[in-house]
C-alpha cells in the first residue's frame, strides 16, 4: 500500500511539473521588450509626433511583444546622457541629433559639416544609402544600434543684437551651440563666440541674455518658442542635420530577429512621415515667426561657404580618405 501511494505521488508530481513546464514555454514566446525612447524636443514638434505614432505602429505589429514609451523634452537627460545610457543599458532608445554622437564615433561630424549638402534630398540618399550604412557600423561597435535616418534640418541663425547678412556680422556675437567640436569650430571660423549648452536649458539662456544667439532648424525655433527671446532669424541654412533614432545594442538582443525586422520598417516609415513634416511645415513656420515678431533676412552665402573652407581642411583628417569618397559620391 505504502509503495503505491508513493508511486502515485511520484507521478503526480511529475505530471504537475510538465505542465509547468509547458505552461511557461509560451510566457517566455510573449516577453515583452519595453524600450524607453528619449528626445530633447518638445512634444509639438515632428520628432514627437512621428515616434509617438512609430511606438503605436510597432506595438500593434509586435502583438505588443516590443513596446515603446516616449519621453520628450530631455526627460531622460540631455543628448550626451541619453547616448551613454544606450551604452550601458540602462536607457533603451534615442531620438537624437547626428552631430552629438561625435564624442562616441568623431566621424560622425561628417553628416553636419558646413555647407555639406545643397538640398534635404541630397542627404537622405547619401544616409539612405551607403554613408548611413557606413555610420550605422562605426556605431554598432560602442553599443548603439541605428534603425533609421529622420530629419533635423537645415539650420539657421537666429540673435538680438541686429540681422547677419556676411560673416562679420558675427564678430563679438555670443552665440550658444551644441556641444560638438565641428560646430564650435564652424562658429569660431564665422568670427562668434560660440560656446556649448545642454539644448533644456538655452530658453532660460538667452532670456537671461547670457547667450546673444542660437542657431536651430525653424521647427525647433519655434516649438521651442524661441520667437519669444529672440527677434532676428538669418537664413543661412549653414548646417543641415540629420536626426538618428537608435536603440542601445543590449536591448536590441533582447527582440528577436522577426521582431527587429518590424521595428526597422517602422522606423525608416515614420522616418519618411517626420521629413514630410518638415518640408510641409517649411513656408507655414516662417510666416508663423513673423507674427510673433521675429524679423528674417537672406544672407550672402557664398561668403559663409568661403569663410567656412579652412574646416572641411582641418577635419579631413578625422573622417579619413574613404569616408568622404562616399559622402563626396551622393554630392556631385
Amino acid at each position: 500500500m505504502k509503495l503505491g501511494i508513493s508511486n502515485f505521488s511520484r507521478g503526480l508530481a511529475a505530471t504537475v511539473i510538465a505542465g509547468v513546464i509547458g505552461l511557461s514555454a509560451p510566457s517566455a514566446a510573449l516577453a515583452e521588450t519595453t524600450i524607453r525612447l528619449g528626445h530633447v524636443l518638445a512634444d509639438t514638434h515632428s520628432w514627437n509626433k512621428a515616434s509617438v505614432d512609430f511606438a503605436k505602429d510597432v506595438a500593434e505589429k509586435t502583438e505588443g511583444r516590443v513596446k515603446i514609451e516616449i519621453y520628450p523634452s530631455g526627460q531622460l537627460g540631455t543628448e550626451k546622457e541619453v547616448i551613454e545610457g544606450m551604452q550601458i543599458g540602462t536607457i533603451q532608445g534615442g531620438l537624437i541629433g547626428s552631430g552629438s554622437f561625435q564624442f562616441v564615433e568623431p566621424k560622425f561630424g561628417v553628416i553636419e559639416m558646413p555647407y555639406a549638402w545643397t538640398s534635404r534630398e541630397q542627404a537622405f540618399a547619401a544616409l539612405d544609402g551607403k554613408l548611413g550604412t557606413t555610420l550605422a557600423d562605426l556605431l554598432r561597435p560602442k553599443g548603439i544600434e541605428v534603425l533609421a535616418w529622420w530629419e533635423n534640418g537645415f539650420r539657421n541663425i537666429t540673435n538680438n543684437k541686429h540681422p547677419i547678412v556676411k560673416p562679420a556680422d558675427l564678430a563679438g556675437i555670443k552665440i550658444r551651440v551644441t556641444p560638438d567640436k565641428v560646430r564650435l569650430a564652424t562658429f569660431e571660423a564665422l568670427g562668434a563666440q560660440p560656446a556649448p549648452l545642454a539644448f533644456g536649458e538655452l530658453y532660460s539662456a538667452l532670456q537671461q541674455g547670457v547667450f546673444d544667439a542660437q542657431e536651430n532648424p525653424l521647427s525647433i525655433i519655434d516649438a521651442s518658442s524661441f520667437y519669444e527671446v529672440q527677434k532676428y532669424v538669418s537664413m543661412t541654412g549653414h548646417i543641415w542635420g540629420a536626426a538618428c533614432l537608435t536603440v542601445s545594442s543590449t536591448t536590441w538582443a533582447q527582440i528577436s530577429p522577426e521582431d527587429q525586422a518590424i521595428v526597422k520598417e517602422a522606423a525608416v516609415k515614420w522616418g519618411n512621415v517626420q521629413r514630410q513634416m518638415v518640408a510641409d511645415n517649411e513656408v507655414a513656420l516662417i510666416e508663423k515667426l513673423k507674427s510673433k515678431g521675429m524679423q528674417f533676412n537672406e544672407v550672402d552665402k557664398a561668403a559663409f561657404v568661403e569663410a567656412l573652407k579652412p574646416i572641411w581642411e582641418s577635419e579631413k583628417d578625422v573622417f579619413g580618405p574613404e569616408l568622404l569618397e562616399v559622402m563626396d559620391s551622393y554630392r556631385k
